[in-house]
């Protein structure tokens, strides 16, 4: 049987990156490489207690074009508003504005994008 094993996305600066997602989620740093085969630094992380991992990859000849709404990940929390509450005492901004009304029936989420223009969608799982 195949397994899914990781995402790679590129990044416009690997260790802001790495700060950004093991400060704000929980990631924590499985491995590094300054200079992968193709000449790319490479940064493999993983939220502690998953088997699909995230691959930040960022190379100084590539420039970084995020379209708006191209991809998010989603990660599951167990109380959405006190997650967004710690996000925003450390500067984020969650979205849509109205979030904590908006989904009150049935799943709660919000959202936030990363400094490189990633969406991070945020669920509230039970």
């Amino acid at each position: 049987m195949a397994v899914f094993m990781h995402t790679r996305i590129r990044v416009g600066n690997l260790d802001k990156a790495i700060k950004y997602y093991c400060d704000n989620f929980g990631f924590v740093v499985l491995s590094r490489s300054d200079k992968s085969p193709a000449g790319n630094q490479i940064a493999h992380l993983e939220l502690p207690g998953n088997d699909h991992g995230w691959e930040l990859t960022y190379s100084p000849d590539y420039k970084l074009n995020v379209p708006e709404d191209l991809m998010h990940i989603a990660i599951g929390v167990p109380d959405l508003i006190a997650f967004c509450d710690q996000l925003e005492k450390k500067g984020l901004t969650i979205w849509p504005d109205d979030w904590r009304t908006s989904f009150v029936a049935g799943r709660k989420m919000a959202f936030v994008t990363d400094h490189d223009g990633y969406e991070i969608e945020l669920l509230e799982r039970k």
